[in-house]
């Protein structure tokens, strides 16, 4: 796996970001001729990207550094896409417009600097935490941009705006905003006929989030939507929780390119 750390100056945010993009690249098994494949760093297509959003209190960093989504990536041939979105949930909040930065200049570089797919069909878009609830968010306001959307432990009912005030994800106590329901923007979709991709919903039953995740599951079946939920017994709002879940993701996404149709791989 290749992994760039990069910082570039964003025109949205009008400040320097950092991100962090893994590739897959050629393995020490197929280097060493184990694999039957021949080693080459000829791509035969951009690969199919997930980009995969942090929670509270963390960065571009810590997707890679406590779980090993980098090797799951390798192992199934797609490239992930982390970033730094400080503590305002990937929205539009006071002078700093996430919300766009995530929609458009975020994609828009990756794919003009790395060899990721810029399809539709080949993108996708996962977080935990807060992360889970910007997955959602972005996801379900543009249902045509992502092939699948993964939220664990996501912040059902969190508002952005509060976060920002350095208020914890489970204590905000503050009236939720209409633009940050994520049952009515499913329920809008729905209503006006689009069509919402695959949805993968996962909480650990004891995480403090878990109510409201199931009861945003049983919102979202109300509506006919293609949900999976993962309810999993004994696991709190833990890394251990997001990593065995960003692995059964991968496993879980539709995929079509090129690089599925090779089959899983060794690292």
């Amino acid at each position: 796996m290749a992994r760039s750390v990069t910082n570039f100056y964003s025109y949205v945010l009008n400040r320097a970001v950092d991100i962090s993009v893994v590739v897959p690249s050629v393995t020490c098994p197929e280097s060493l001729g184990l694999t039957g494949e021949t080693p080459s760093h000829q791509l035969p297509a951009p690969f199919p990207v997930l980009y995969l959003l942090h929670g509270f209190g963390n960065n571009h960093a810590q997707w890679m550094g406590y779980s090993n989504v980098e090797m799951y990536a390798e192992e199934r041939r797609i490239a992930v896409v982390t970033m730094s979105a400080e503590n305002k949930g990937y929205a539009k909040v006071g002078g700093d417009d996430f919300k766009r930065f995530v929609d458009v200049e975020l994609p828009e570089f990756v794919t003009s600097y790395f060899p990721v797919s810029a399809k539709p069909e080949e993108t996708y878009i996962a977080g935990l935490s807060m992360g889970g609830f910007g997955a959602l968010y972005h996801g379900l306001a543009h249902p045509e941009r992502y092939r699948a959307i993964g939220s664990f432990s996501g912040g059902i009912g969190i508002n952005p705006e509060t976060l920002a005030n350095n208020v914890h994800i489970g204590d905000q106590g503050a009236p939720l905003p209409e633009e940050y329901d994520l049952a009515a923007l499913a329920k809008k979709d729905v209503e006006a006929g689009v069509k919402l991709p695959p949805l993968y919903i996962a909480c650990g039953t004891e995480d403090f989030l878990y109510k409201a995740n199931a009861a945003f599951v049983d919102e979202l079946k109300g509506l006919g939507t293609d949900i999976t939920w993962d309810a999993v017994e004994g696991y709190t709002h833990e890394w251990r929780f997001w990593d065995l879940e960003v692995e059964r993701f991968l496993d879980w996404i539709p995929r079509d390119d090129i690089y599925a149709k090779m089959g899983k791989r060794s690292v």
